[in-house]
């Protein structure tokens, strides 16, 4: 494998697992009262965008590591409106 391609994947890699952290503990208190909505909003889109110019420069470490995270994003949002 490609050097650069094992550092995109590695970065990618973590970077989404720096997020789940976040999200264990908001499924767990079931409270997401410290998290800002407008940030998890910007997040989601920025995450977005890093996916779709993944795909258009056809880079699966791009594409996977935002897609994942930008499902994690959508996740928390959910958690947030639901535990409101």
């Amino acid at each position: 494998m490609e050097t650069t391609i094992l550092i995109g994947y590695m970065a990618g890699t973590l970077t989404t697992i720096s997020f789940l952290p976040q999200v264990i503990r908001s499924w767990r208190t079931r409270s997401t009262h410290d998290i800002s909505f407008i940030m998890l909003t910007l997040f989601g889109l920025g995450m977005l965008l890093w996916a779709v110019y993944g795909f258009h420069i056809g880079s699966l470490p791009i594409i996977l590591a935002n897609t994942i995270t930008f499902a994690l994003v959508v996740v928390l949002v959910a958690m947030k409106v639901r535990y409101k």
